[in-house]
């Protein structure tokens, strides 16, 4: 797991972008948290700076849509599922799990 930040740097209605191995955003919808890729699966944009609007997210770039929840394209232009990561909050801390990277 990986150390986002305190749980008050993410209010409600924002987003978070952490570089990781792969960049991850962190949504706080209503209090809940979200994690998924930060890229849009469409072309290179960051979702942490989309619009939210429930659980869907939209690409600044081209305004594909992801359910934040399950990371799967809402409409075009996207075709693509962004990965999704389990958040964790612990004594007012936020880690995100993501997966170890693949050594080749």
């Amino acid at each position: 797991m990986i150390f986002i930040g305190d749980l008050i740097d993410i209010p409600p209605g924002e987003a978070l972008r952490v570089q990781a191995d792969v960049p991850i955003a962190v949504f706080n919808v209503d209090g809940e948290l979200y994690a998924i890729d930060d890229t849009c699966t469409h072309q290179d944009a960051s979702l942490a700076d989309g619009w939210v609007e429930g659980c869907t997210v939209e690409c600044p770039l081209h305004a594909a849509c992801f359910d934040l929840r399950t990371g799967l394209p809402t409409g075009p232009p996207a075709k693509v599922a962004v990965r999704t990561h389990r958040v964790v909050v612990s004594d007012g801390a936020v880690y995100v799990d993501v997966p170890a990277p693949v050594l080749v």
